[in-house]
């Protein structure tokens, strides 16, 4: 039996839809959640998608932290279930205290929307370890609020216990600090990523396949896991 993958949709997710397609390509079943249900349904891992919940009023993902769904996943998360935060999803979980640090104006202070190269720190998170660590990924980024940025003890915290996941290669889209594109928790079964690569799983509309690997980690992760 597929493991079964959920996609919260905000009011203004934007990208539930690609995240859904992309946990089927991998071989996984996506199901769709709401954000006012609290309801999990069973699932065995959880990604919130990119876009704008609640219009980023406050803040992005300010709202979004409040969702009724989301007072369940975040003891789900706590205790163990695999959560991906793409862009959007990246800055919920921060503002749900389930990553540290925030996502901030970019430094530019303008909206980038390009492919961009990653280098794959870490593959002892659910979602990177079908990939290799110094890999190479080419994965789009489109985001206007992507620059991430913590207090000094945070970030060398991050590095000492190989938390960051990803960093940016090629220059740096949005001004992040220490060129992170990606961050696990400790337990590593949660993970928050600026670009999106659930929009680099198919080769007509992406610019690689680099971001299928993420999906498939979780799947692996999961198909490993006791039950």
């Amino acid at each position: 039996m597929s493991a079964r993958i959920g996609v919260v949709t905000f009011p203004g997710s934007l990208d539930d839809g690609d995240a859904a397609r992309a946990v089927r390509i991998a071989g996984g079943e996506a199901v769709r959640l709401w954000h006012a249900d609290p309801d999990l349904h069973g699932v065995d891992g959880v990604v919130l998608p990119g876009g704008f919940s609640y219009g980023d009023y406050l803040r992005c993902g300010a709202i979004a932290r409040f969702a009724p769904v989301m007072r369940t996943l975040v003891d789900a998360a706590r205790g163990g279930l695999p959560v991906l935060g793409i862009c959007n999803g990246f800055q919920i979980l921060c503002e749900a205290h389930l990553l540290p640090g925030a996502l901030t104006r970019n430094q530019h202070l303008h909206f980038r929307n390009r492919d961009q190269v990653l280098r794959i720190e870490s593959t002892r998170t659910a979602w990177t370890n079908a990939m290799h660590e110094r890999q190479e990924v080419l994965i789009p980024v489109k985001n206007v609020d992507g620059r991430y940025v913590a207090d000094r003890r945070t970030l060398d915290e991050l590095e000492e216990q190989g938390r960051v996941v990803a960093r940016y290669l090629g220059g740096n889209p949005n001004g992040s600090l220490r060129d992170i594109a990606a961050i696990s928790n400790e337990a590593g079964n949660v993970v928050g990523i600026m670009p999106h690569p659930e929009h680099a799983v198919e080769a007509l509309t992406g610019p690689s396949l680099d971001g299928l690997g993420l999906f498939t980690s979780v799947l692996k992760h999961l198909a490993g896991a006791p039950a």
